[in-house]
């Protein structure tokens, strides 16, 4: 099973809310998922980002890939992938 962390589209039409997920790679956009890893409002000025830092750490630990999206927010929240 490969696994991503990667972001689910959520909220209203032209209002999106987005959750950062860790969710098998052949699994729809907003399908299944195995967790929730955190939340990112881009509609804030500046954009919301919240994530459980020790969650994500563990599953790229076990061999989760980031998409290129997610982990330009993980760099920007300065954790290392």
């Amino acid at each position: 099973m490969a696994v991503k962390i990667r972001l689910t589209r959520k909220g209203g039409k032209g209002k999106p809310i987005y959750r950062v997920v860790a969710a098998e790679s052949r699994s729809p956009r907003d399908g299944e998922f195995l967790e929730i890893l955190g939340n990112y409002d881009p509609n804030k000025n500046p954009a919301e980002v919240i994530l459980k830092e020790d969650r994500i750490k563990q599953w790229i630990s076990v061999g989760a890939t980031p998409t290129l999206t997610v982990s330009q927010l993980l760099k920007k929240k300065g954790i290392g992938v």
